[in-house]
């Protein structure tokens, strides 16, 4: 295939959402009226998919996103109306469940269905406890019992459940970039090793990842950068050809805007090292992209380069953390920031031997930076917020216990107090050799009213 016969092909990608609990209504909108070839829903992060690996170790049938059923309820007579494939990683920790799922969702509706399920990325049993974790090098063993371990999955993974022509590709732990850029591989038939195209694809993708951010969310800053009718953010999509380059936009008359700010702020967004992005796919360098503003909404993208692919694949490791007690309790009027101030003091006297982890907040004064940077602070309400890590949930459920005692026990004009409990999973991150991840293809069919498998 000539590189003018790619650049005259278009493929059109959407981006759906951004996390799990992303909006539903942009993403039909975009599925409704964008012309899309593929929609891609992003929709795990490291903690969500430690949080699926419990609900999954509770009922087996479970362990996909809790949002999947509404989803797809919403989206699935639309892309079979616009002949949209969908690509998510909607599967989390049970792929297959969730296209089981799916397919009993089409049966419902009466719509012929194809869903591709790419698994492997499961690799508790094959993740070494003598490896080292990324965050400060200690053993994973250190980390035990671990609740989940899922690596990174890339292109070459997605690559055989695209070939299925399934209308649905389903995942677990994919890295987000690839999501986007594997749809890009298989339309245009990019090599694995022609880094440079990938790396346009890769760039592309992150680019798109976070849905709505890219349009403006998460970039709006009143008075400094503004962004109209956010309450009507609209979701992005990428025009792309055979080379990688790309035009970003969205669909006419939504909200948000793409500007080359929201466009250099999301290229940023989380690279830590802009000339070395790691995926499972290409080492990214970032530092040679163009962007150029071609009209409104239109940013032009061109010109990321790779080299080569990393050697081993990154693993999220969920481990088991205990609990974290919490409770709240809110002061205002005149002095309140001193009052709250005396009560955290109060239950950090009382407290401080029994949880060697406890953390003494108050909202609207210290919770975000650890203290106040202004140079006088006299905020008319604050809430107290106090919370301890325990080994079980019945001493978490002291720390809660001493704060909605500081009613009658603590400063004047305490109120609205809460309390919780929360099972914690921790997450770390370590490295595993690729080769000892094996990934695999899993098809799921319901033909008109009749389920096969």
């Amino acid at each position: 295939m000539t590189d003018e016969t790619n650049v005259a092909d278009r493929l059109r990608i959407g981006s759906g959402a951004g996390f799990s609990g992303d909006r539903l209504d942009a993403s039909l909108l975009l599925a409704e009226r964008g012309e899309l070839d593929y929609l891609v829903l992003e929709c795990l992060a490291e903690r969500t998919i430690a949080l699926a690996q419990l609900r999954r170790r509770k009922d087996s049938s479970r362990g996909y996103d809790p949002r999947l059923e509404q989803r797809m309820q919403k989206l699935l007579p639309i892309l079979h109306s616009n002949g949209t494939r969908l690509i998510t990683n909607m599967g989390a920790a049970n792929p297959i469940a969730a296209a089981d799922a799916i397919v009993t969702i089409a049966k419902r509706l009466g719509l012929a269905l194809k869903v591709a399920v790419v698994t492997g990325d499961d690799v508790l049993d094959a993740v070494p406890l003598d490896a080292r974790v990324m965050e400060g090098g200690a053993l994973l063993s250190t980390y035990a019992p671990l609740v989940s371990a899922n690596a990174y999955l890339g292109i070459a993974a997605l690559l055989p459940a695209l070939a299925t022509g399934a209308q649905i590709v389903i995942t677990g732990r994919v890295a987000d970039p690839s999501l986007f850029a594997a749809p890009m591989a298989h339309h245009f038939g990019w090599s694995a090793d022609d880094y440079d195209r990938i790396a346009r694809g890769t760039c592309i993708g992150h680019l798109l990842e976070c849905a709505g951010q890219i349009c403006g969310g998460y970039f709006a800053d009143p008075g400094v950068k503004d962004v109209p009718d956010m309450a009507r953010l609209g979701f992005p999509y990428a025009d792309v050809d055979g080379n990688g380059n790309a035009v970003i936009s969205k669909i006419a008359g939504t909200g948000g805007c793409i500007t080359l700010a929201t466009t250099k702020e999301q290229l940023l967004y989380e690279v830590t090292d802009p000339r070395g992005y790691l995926t499972p796919d290409v080492i990214a360098d970032f530092t040679t992209v163009r962007l150029e503003e071609s009209g409104p909404d239109r940013i032009d993208v061109r010109g990321a380069t790779g080299r080569g692919r990393p050697a081993q694949l990154k693993v999220s490791v969920g481990y088991f953390a205990g609990y974290v007690g919490e409770g709240e309790i809110g002061y205002g009027g005149t002095n309140a920031l001193a009052r709250g101030r005396l009560a955290g003091d109060i239950v950090r006297e009382r407290l401080g031997g029994l949880f060697p982890e406890m953390r003494v907040d108050l909202i609207g004064s210290t919770s975000l930076h650890g203290r106040s940077f202004a140079t006088e602070e006299a905020p008319y309400e604050v809430r107290l917020r106090v919370a301890a890590r325990a080994p079980t949930a019945e001493q978490a459920a002291i720390v809660g216990d001493e704060v909605e005692a500081l009613y009658t026990n603590g400063p004047a004009g305490g109120g609205g107090a809460r309390k919780y409990v929360h099972e914690q999973i921790g997450i770390v991150s370590t490295l595993i050799d690729r080769k000892s991840v094996a990934t695999d293809v899993v098809i799921r069919e319901c033909v008109g009213h009749a389920e096969t498998v």
